[in-house]
């Protein structure tokens, strides 16, 4: 795996158009991290990840492991970087052998053959999501945990030391949201892995992410572990709704609860 890095960025702004989407946003983040980046609808979450994984060009300074991203080679930085998104219909006639095979890609030129170390590092990758026995399946006949995992085994496969994912369990069950967050923590903390992902969770945010990035209009509202960001007034100011935040210091009981506000407008 990739010697630890750590992710900067600095005076974010997009701008599309009149609208301005993002401005001034910073973040620090090592190695061995998970991020999680909360917000509303339209706060700039999936800009920012887009931003921060270089596919998204902007009025920025981001850095990865002391270096800026506008200074990499697209094909290194396709190394550095792992983008897990959902998985279009023209590929779900693929097994997922196949599936995961294509972390290979940045790595390999068009005439290289598979050697046995690839094919150790897919067996390790499919192995370490637990999906040895679903080798062989199509894409399609898997639940959403599963694909899910198989995605996270492909960027195992890509080496990649940076691992950005846009709402990873918003269509899951509750058992597999859990099942997938708890992958990603533990891939990251055990592989030196950065993990970087939108959620709408706030209990799912708290309980699975070591730093979280509040953004409300394209902006930084706060940032930190989530006892210092995930607070009753920010929250009621942010999401225009009340609610009561409960804890004992341990994120495993931490709790976000809101309410119906005393006032419905029809």
């Amino acid at each position: 795996m990739s010697k630890p890095c750590s992710l900067i960025a600095s005076n974010v702004n997009l701008k599309i158009g009149q609208q301005q989407i993002l401005s001034d946003v910073g973040l620090n983040l090592g190695a061995g991290k998970v991020m999680g980046v909360l917000g509303p609808n339209g706060a700039g979450k999936t800009s920012l990840l887009k931003i921060l994984s270089g596919q998204l060009a902007s009025q920025h300074s981001v850095s990865w492991n002391n270096k800026a991203l506008t200074d990499y080679n697209p094909m290194f930085l396709a190394q550095q970087i792992a983008v897990v998104n959902q998985l279009n219909d023209s590929v779900f006639a693929l097994d997922l052998y196949q599936i995961v095979r294509m972390g290979l890609l940045p790595h390999k030129s068009l005439l290289s053959r598979q050697t046995s170390e690839d094919e150790k590092s897919i067996s390790d990758a499919i192995s370490r999501v637990g999906l040895d026995n679903k080798v062989n399946q199509t894409f399609s006949s898997l639940s959403g945990g599963e694909q899910q995992r198989g995605l996270i085994a492909r960027a195992l496969v890509q080496k990649a030391a940076l691992i950005v994912l846009d709402e990873p369990v918003n269509h899951l069950d509750v058992y597999y949201q859990h099942q997938v967050l708890k992958l990603l923590r533990s891939l990251a903390h055990k592989l030196n892995i950065t993990v970087v992902m939108s959620l709408h969770d706030l209990n799912l945010a708290a309980n699975y992410c070591d730093h979280l990035c509040l953004l409300d209009e394209g902006k930084m509202v706060a940032q930190g572990t989530p006892e210092q960001v995930l607070t009753s007034e920010r929250l009621q100011q942010v999401f225009k709704i009340p609610c009561q935040v409960s804890h004992n210091g341990n994120n495993a009981a931490f709790r976000v609860d809101f309410y119906p506000p005393d006032e419905v407008e029809l």
